[in-house]
């Protein structure tokens, strides 16, 4: 199999597993609402937060977080090249935002991104991590906490991988994420952003 036809198919791969929602997934296990149908409609663990139970929204985030790190770990397990395993993190990370299941409006990215970190370059992850507790405790703002790292997760990423690393794909990602919370950053800056845990509409 050719090198190109071998990242092909792993990107497509990795592209379908980000794909699958697990927000839409713990509705129907938890026999829930859907969860594009209230709060911010957005399908990821902080928006089913606000339904009340605790154990969906603990489900979706471990799973949408364990995509992105198994399809990671995956390419490193089978000795793909450097640059087809930053691309499949991409392609995992990109199919969560864009979803082909559900007509590609998927999630924010923060559980996959970080998923996706944590295999790829760990200590970036880490940090980035670190990042998104601290300022969640700090404020209980979940977009802002998002926000802020993925504002120095390449700044992590120059730090501990190198300028020769996975520097680009961290980057990708942020801006990606940013972008995705754009209308999160118009309520923040009107104060009419919900907290962690609010079930009132973001």
């Amino acid at each position: 199999m050719s090198p190109a036809l071998t990242t092909l198919i792993a990107c497509l791969a990795a592209y379908l597993l980000g794909s699958v929602s697990f927000a839409v997934l713990s509705a129907r296990l938890f026999r829930m609402a859907d969860p594009r149908t209230y709060g911010s409609g957005n399908p990821g663990a902080t928006n089913v937060l606000r339904s009340g139970n605790k154990k969906a929204a603990l489900f979706t985030l471990l799973g949408d977080a364990l995509k992105g790190t198994a399809a990671v770990l995956a390419a490193k397990f089978l000795e793909l090249p450097a640059q087809t395993i930053g691309l499949v993190a991409l392609a995992v990370f990109l199919g969560h935002l864009y979803p082909v299941f559900l007509k590609f409006k998927g999630g924010k990215g923060v559980a996959t991104a970080a998923g996706v970190l944590l295999a790829l370059a760990p200590l970036v992850g880490l940090a980035t991590l670190a990042t998104w507790i601290a300022t969640a405790l700090l404020s209980r703002y979940s977009s802002l906490a998002a926000i802020l790292a993925a504002l120095l997760a390449p700044a992590y990423a120059m730090l501990f991988d190198g300028a020769d690393g996975y520097t680009g794909v961290v980057l990708a990602m942020s801006l990606a994420l940013v972008a995705k919370h754009f209308v999160n950053i118009q309520r923040l800056l009107a104060g009419q952003e919900s907290r962690i845990g609010s079930k009132k509409k973001a």
